[in-house]
């Protein structure tokens, strides 16, 4: 009966430990931003180099307060998470089939990778004329070039974890017998999965970066339209707004995916 009792110390000591090293953390945390603060309002007020340009965060948190009872604060909010969902979406529905495939079948590879890598180097914005040109809509043409931010870092990524598994593991279940789809299902799936995480945590960014960039080029609505606007009209406060606005926007959405991601793949959690 002693060794599950300590067993059970053990485990109420190290939920302690790792209680009280996330509660480290976080201080080091908040105190880094009460610094970084610190150094920004006192930089703008006794004009640091470039500190001097920038509105003190005093004045950007009145313009936060302005835009937070703001109804169309929010529906910017609203615009960019609808585009940034049907970009992400469908560039996973398509991208993560095609990158199974390609790192699967060295056939399908050599047949498809040429054209994929005269197309990858292409940033997604140079797509934003030609997008004009396939779809009828500006908004149809936003999501296209979001779709093309996430669609081809899924892919190879995808391609590149496929290809790294062990062929030691495909050539013992064949000797055992296993059929194509087997292996699929057994071997290539599950050590690729940690790929495909990775490939839609980056995908998601880079997502970020491209619909901001889209909105302020072509789009009528959105965070990046909404800090364009700001800067248009010289309400400098607002861009600072806009700008943490996507940022928290982008960390939201990459929570989101991490949290995906430690669901589907809970064997690589440390304990």
């Amino acid at each position: 009966m002693s060794a599950p009792l300590k067993n059970s110390k053990n485990g109420v000591l190290g939920k302690k430990v790792k209680g009280f090293l996330a509660t480290k953390s976080a201080c080091r945390g908040i105190f880094s931003i009460v610094v970084a603060l610190l150094i920004w309002e006192f930089g703008t007020r006794y004009g640091l180099p470039i500190l001097n340009a920038i509105p003190p965060p005093s004045a950007v948190l009145v313009s936060f307060k302005e835009s937070f009872v703001d109804p169309w604060y929010w529906g910017s909010w609203e615009s960019s998470f609808i585009r940034i969902g049907l970009g992400f979406i469908f560039a996973q529905i398509i991208g993560i089939p095609l990158g199974l495939l390609m790192g699967s079948s060295r056939y399908f590879r050599e047949l498809s990778l040429p054209v994929f890598e005269v197309l990858r180097p292409i940033p997604p914005l140079a797509w934003v004329p030609a997008s004009a040109l396939f779809w009828p809509t500006p908004e149809e043409s936003i999501v296209f070039v979001t779709f093309l931010g996430a669609f081809f870092v899924t892919i190879l990524n995808i391609v590149g974890g496929a290809r790294s598994i062990d062929a030691r593991y495909v050539r013992a279940a064949v000797s055992l017998g296993s059929s194509r789809k087997d292996i699929f299902w057994r071997i290539i799936l599950p050590g690729t999965l940690p790929s495909i995480i990775v490939a839609m945590t980056v995908g998601i960014g880079i997502c970020w970066n491209t619909v901001v960039a889209a909105e302020m080029l072509a789009g009528h609505s959105g965070l990046g339209f909404l800090t364009w606007r700001a800067y248009v009209t010289f309400s400098y406060p607002l861009i600072v707004v806009g700008m943490i606005s996507i940022g928290i926007a982008g960390y939201i959405s990459s929570a989101i995916i991490r949290l995906l991601g430690s669901r589907m793949t809970p064997w690589l959690k440390t304990s």
